[in-house]
C-alpha cells in the first residue's frame, strides 16, 4: 500500500515540482514564449492587432509626449525663453521705418515757404498745406534697469528649465511604479495559477488516498477549502493585473485601450553605487537646488533693477529720409529734401513720492525669501538624499532576501507534500507550506517593486546612477 501511495504521489506531484525547480524571476524569462504580460485589448476591433512591446525607457518616451502636467512645465520653459528674448531686444537699437502725409486747409494767402508761391496752411502748428514724411527711425533708450531686467529673464528661464526637469523625473518615477506594478501584478497572477494548481493537484491525491482508506475525509475536505481559496484569490489576481494593465496605459497612450506587452522583467538588483558619489551627483544634477538657485538670482536682479529707478536713462534717436512739402529728394529750384537728423536725451529722476524706495524695499522682501528657501532645500536635498539612498539599499537587500526566501517556500511545500505522502505530516503541514509559499511569492513581487521604485526615486534626486 506504501508503493501505491508513492506510486500515486509521483504521479501527482512531479509535474509540479518540475515546475517550481527554477526561481521565479528565471522562469519568468524562460516561458516568455507564452508571457504572462500585462496587454490591454478592450474592444473587439482591436483583437487582430498585435500588441506592442514596450520596454521601460520606451514607456517613459511615450509618457513624456502627451502628459498634461509635462508639456505645461515645458510651454512654461519655452514662454521663459521668449520673455528672455524680449528683455534682450530691449537692451539693443529698435529700427522702424515711418510714412506719413499731412494736409491742412490753406489761408490763401503766400507765406515764404519752401515751394514758390507756396500759401501758408491755417493751421500755425503745421508746416505747409502738404507734407510728405519718409523716414528711417533708429532708437536707443540705455539705463541699468533694462540690464537688470534681462539678468532676472535670464534667472526665470533658468528656473522654467528646472521645474520642467523636476516634473519630467517626477514622471519618470511614476512611470517606472506603474511599469513594475503590472510586472508585478502579473507575476502575482502566475503564483496564483500556480497555487492552484497545486491545491487542484492536492485534492486529487487527497481524494486518491481517502479512496485507499489512508486518510480521513476531514483531509479531502481541507483541500477542497484550500482550493476554493485559491480559485479566489487568482481571479483577485486577475482583476488587479488588468487594473494595473489600464492603469499604466492611461500614461502610455492616448487611447489607453491599445493593446500591449512588456518587454522587461522582475530581474536581479544591480550594485549599488557609493553614497558619496551619489550625493556628488545630486549636488551638480539636482533640479530642484539648481531651481532655487535660480530664484536666488532672479532675486538679486530684481533688487538691482528697483534700485536702477534712482539713476537717470540715456535714449537717443536718428532719423533720415523726407520731411517736405513734396515727396521728392530735391525741390523745384534745387532744394534738397533728403537728409537726417539726431538728438539725444537724459532722464534724471528727482521727486517720485518714495515709489522707488518702496519697490527696492519689496524686491529685497522676495530676495530674503528666495535666499531662505534655497537654504531650507539644500537642507531637505540632504535629508532624501540620506533617506533614498537607505530605502534603495534596504529595498535591495529585501529583494535578495525574499528571492531566496522564495526557494526556501518552494523546497518547504515540495517536502510537506512528501512527508504527507509518507504519513509523516498532517494536510494542516501542506496547506500551510502553500500558504507559505504563495505569500512569499507575493511579497517576492512586491519587493521587486519596491527596489525598482527606490532607485526611480533616488534617480529623480540625482539623474541617472552609474
Amino acid at each position: 500500500m506504501r508503493g501505491i501511495r508513492k506510486i500515486a504521489f509521483l504521479s501527482l506531484v512531479l509535474p509540479v515540482g518540475q515546475a517550481l525547480i527554477l526561481p521565479w524571476h528565471l522562469r519568468a524569462q524562460q516561458s516568455s514564449a507564452t508571457p504572462l504580460q500585462a496587454t490591454v485589448n478592450l474592444s473587439n476591433s482591436q483583437a487582430s492587432t498585435p500588441p506592442l512591446q514596450i520596454t521601460l525607457a520606451e514607456a517613459e518616451q511615450r509618457a513624456l509626449k502627451i502628459e498634461p502636467t509635462l508639456l505645461a512645465a515645458k510651454a512654461a520653459e519655452k514662454s521663459a525663453g521668449y520673455d528672455r528674448s524680449i528683455a534682450r531686444s530691449a537692451l539693443l537699437p529698435q529700427a522702424s521705418i515711418i510714412g506719413q502725409y499731412l494736409f491742412t486747409e490753406s489761408n490763401g494767402r503766400p507765406f515764404g515757404g519752401t515751394l514758390p508761391n507756396e500759401s501758408g496752411p491755417v493751421f500755425i502748428a503745421n508746416n505747409a498745406v502738404h507734407e510728405y514724411i519718409s523716414q528711417f527711425a533708429a532708437a536707443e533708450d540705455l539705463s541699468l534697469a533694462s540690464v537688470a531686467r534681462y539678468r532676472q529673464a535670464g534667472a526665470l528661464a533658468l528656473r522654467a528649465k528646472a521645474e520642467a526637469e523636476i516634473a519630467s523625473r517626477g514622471l519618470v518615477a511614476v512611470v517606472t511604479q506603474a511599469y513594475y506594478s503590472v510586472l508585478a501584478a502579473d507575476r502575482k497572477l502566475q503564483a496564483a495559477q500556480e497555487a492552484t494548481q497545486e491545491a487542484q493537484n492536492f485534492v486529487s491525491l487527497t481524494k486518491k488516498l481517502e479512496s485507499g482508506r489512508e486518510v480521513a475525509h476531514s483531509d479531502v475536505l481541507k483541500a477542497e477549502l484550500q482550493l476554493e481559496q485559491r480559485q479566489r484569490d487568482q481571479a483577485d489576481a486577475t482583476l488587479a493585473a488588468s487594473e494595473a494593465s489600464e492603469a499604466l496605459g492611461v500614461l502610455l497612450f492616448p487611447d489607453p485601450t491599445t493593446p500591449y506587452t512588456l518587454a522587461d522583467s522582475l530581474s536581479a538588483t544591480t550594485p549599488l553605487p557609493d553614497e558619496n558619489q551619489v550625493q556628488a551627483l545630486a549636488g551638480a544634477a539636482n533640479p530642484e537646488l539648481r531651481s532655487a538657485m535660480a530664484d536666488v538670482k532672479a532675486s538679486d536682479a530684481d533688487v538691482l533693477a528697483s534700485r536702477a529707478g534712482y539713476l537717470p536713462t540715456v535714449s537717443f534717436d536718428y532719423n533720415y529720409g523726407l520731411d517736405a512739402p513734396m515727396f521728392a529728394r530735391i525741390g523745384p529750384n534745387g532744394e534738397r529734401f533728403l537728409g537726417y537728423s539726431a538728438s539725444a536725451g537724459i532722464n534724471i529722476p528727482v521727486w517720485d513720492w518714495f515709489a522707488t524706495h518702496s519697490h527696492v524695499k519689496q524686491s529685497e522682501l522676495r530676495r530674503q525669501l528666495a535666499r531662505a528657501s534655497l537654504d531650507l532645500t539644500q537642507r531637505q536635498l540632504i535629508a532624501q538624499l540620506h533617506a533614498a539612498y537607505g530605502e534603495l539599499t534596504t529595498a535591495a537587500t529585501a529583494f535578495a532576501s525574499l528571492t531566496q526566501s522564495v526557494e526556501q517556500a518552494r523546497e518547504s511545500l515540495h517536502l510537506s507534500t512528501l512527508r504527507y505522502q509518507a504519513g509523516e505530516a498532517t494536510v494542516v503541514e501542506v496547506v500551510d507550506a502553500q500558504n507559505t509559499y504563495l505569500a512569499t511569492e507575493t511579497m517576492a513581487a512586491d519587493g521587486a517593486v519596491r527596489y525598482y521604485v527606490a532607485r526611480a526615486n533616488l534617480e529623480r534626486l540625482t539623474g541617472k546612477l552609474p
